[in-house]
């Protein structure tokens, strides 16, 4: 098993950036489960507000989003992303939790020791 300590950080970072994105593509359900990280995927109340087609179309942009940049990822995690859905802005969030989703990952970079929540938001709900 590979840690963080025997990773630099920009292999770290892209170990989590690919994970994250593996994660983020299997909530459409077209990745094979085996190939993408644990996790859970969900919405705020805004967003579920949106309605139905909304959190489809919103859900399809979020599983191929690859818009990242250093001002909106600077860690290079591939963590966070904004989605303009018709003038209204949406967020997506990827929080990296340890197995029980009590605290935060002792291992980031270790799908094992890792589970992730993304959840999609409204930034009036942050």
């Amino acid at each position: 098993m590979t840690t963080t300590l025997d990773l630099d950080p920009v292999k770290e970072a892209a170990l989590i950036a690919a994970h994250n994105d593996a994660f983020r593509r299997s909530i459409l359900g077209t990745t094979p489960s085996v190939d993408a990280p644990q996790g859970q995927f969900v919405m705020t109340r805004g967003v579920s507000a949106l309605g139905p087609e909304a959190q489809l179309v919103l859900t399809r942009r979020v599983a191929s989003f690859d818009a990242f940049n250093a001002d909106s990822d600077p860690h290079g995690w591939h963590e966070m992303g904004v989605i303009d859905l018709d003038g209204t802005t949406v967020w997506f969030k990827l929080d990296l939790f340890d197995t029980d989703y009590m605290y935060g990952s002792p291992e980031p970079s270790d799908p094992e020791q890792t589970r992730r929540v993304l959840t999609l938001l409204l930034p009036s709900e942050y």
